[in-house]
């Protein structure tokens, strides 16, 4: 029998273990169990970037200083087909190896007092015994199948680090794929390739591109290939190539009621335009942990799901909305471009777009105005 307890976290991840946080900062005497197939700290493959958003959110539990001795990333530069833009954030960003997030993030959910437990969760059924249980089992999660949700559209992406190239220290690097409505082979946009400065003399790169149906996924070879067009010279030296899946999230996400709660990759949320979890696991991980604190201390546990789905309503709903809107927008070569020189022309314009990509932001009015003037405006 696994080790159950009155919340049950299957999955110590950025979302299961902000979901611990969350409990135990509702109710600092609920029993809290962590349960991973991994021992930490392990690798994850992932862009690492972190919004300040996300540290944000930390605060609001008590988890402070966490990348206090990181160095954090200030400049954005947006390319495709040699056009583009690079600005300063209006807050940094960071870049920090999933072994290293990861682990600091289950340290925190110990420091209050959450119990971490090596164990693999094959199904729900072994969890009978918890009053409410939180899914953070990743993008191939075990709990999404077994509640019966379906998985909406993926898409792949490859990870390495490789020498930050001179120059780019301090820069977020993302180069889209070239030709109109398309990455030059048929495929459809968004597709990009990454080079995120670590601040420690490597860079995180990558390449990524949706997944369409009825057709082979690309081979690591040709995910390689394809980021080394994009950003020449990224792959030299690289080391530590992973593939994921990325659930990418709807203009349309509903909790489910209950006691299982899913959060992060496992609710397929992963932002359709940029590829950034991180902000939506952690937002998620700790309404399910309040919720689900909540639910107990009424001596309720089926109505975890019913207080999960309004207290992340006012987070998510608009924006998920939003981006999904942005991202269809951005199959478009033409839309990508335009986007790209409003952003050049205004900062507004890109902050608002940084914030649709890596938090909560909307397709603000001054932002669909500029993409509408920009789109309609000839071009050289």
């Amino acid at each position: 029998m696994s080790p159950v307890t009155a919340l049950t976290i299957v999955g110590a991840g950025p979302a299961g273990a902000s979901a611990a946080l969350g409990a135990r900062a509702a109710d600092p005497s609920l029993e809290v169990t962590l349960l991973d197939r991994a021992d930490f700290p392990r690798d994850k493959s992932c862009g690492d970037g972190v919004a300040p958003h996300v540290l944000d959110l930390l605060e609001g539990v008590g988890v402070t200083g966490l990348l206090d001795d990181r160095e954090p990333v200030t400049t954005l530069s947006l390319t495709r087909g040699g056009r583009g833009v690079e600005r300063l954030m209006a807050r940094p960003a960071y870049v920090v190896p999933r072994t290293v997030l990861d682990a600091r993030l289950v340290e925190a959910a110990q420091a209050a007092g959450a119990t971490l437990v090596r164990h693999r969760v094959r199904d729900l059924a072994e969890l009978d015994e918890a009053a409410v249980v939180v899914g953070a089992d990743g993008a191939h999660s075990v709990l999404r199948k077994a509640l019966g949700q379906p998985q909406g559209a993926t898409a792949l992406a490859i990870r390495g680090y490789a020498p930050t190239p001179a120059g780019h220290e301090g820069t977020q690097r993302i180069v889209f794929g070239g030709a109109d409505g398309a990455d030059g082979r048929g495929g459809p946009q968004p597709t990009y390739a990454w080079s995120f400065d670590r601040g420690d003399g490597l860079a995180n790169v990558g390449y990524g591109e949706l997944l369409r149906d009825g057709h082979r996924a690309p081979t690591k070879a040709r995910l390689l290939a394809r980021l080394e067009e994009l950003l020449p010279g990224s792959t030299a030296g690289g080391t530590d190539w992973v593939g994921h899946h990325l659930p990418l999230s709807t203009a349309h996400w509903h909790p489910a009621d209950g006691r299982v709660l899913l959060v992060g990759d496992a609710a397929g949320l992963v932002n359709p335009m940029t590829g950034e979890g991180i902000f939506y696991a952690v937002a998620t991980g700790l309404a399910a942990g309040r919720a689900a604190a909540e639910a107990i201390a009424a001596g309720d546990p089926a109505s975890a799901g019913r207080r999960y789905a309004r207290a992340t309503r006012p987070i998510l709903a608009r924006h998920l909305r939003h981006t999904a809107l942005a991202s269809r927008l951005c199959r478009s070569g033409r839309v990508l471009d335009a986007g790209l020189r409003a952003s050049a022309r205004d900062q507004r314009v890109f902050d608002d777009l940084v914030e649709l990509g890596l938090a909560r932001g909307r397709i603000t009015p001054s932002l669909a105005r500029a993409l509408a003037t920009s789109y309609l405006a000839p071009t050289r």
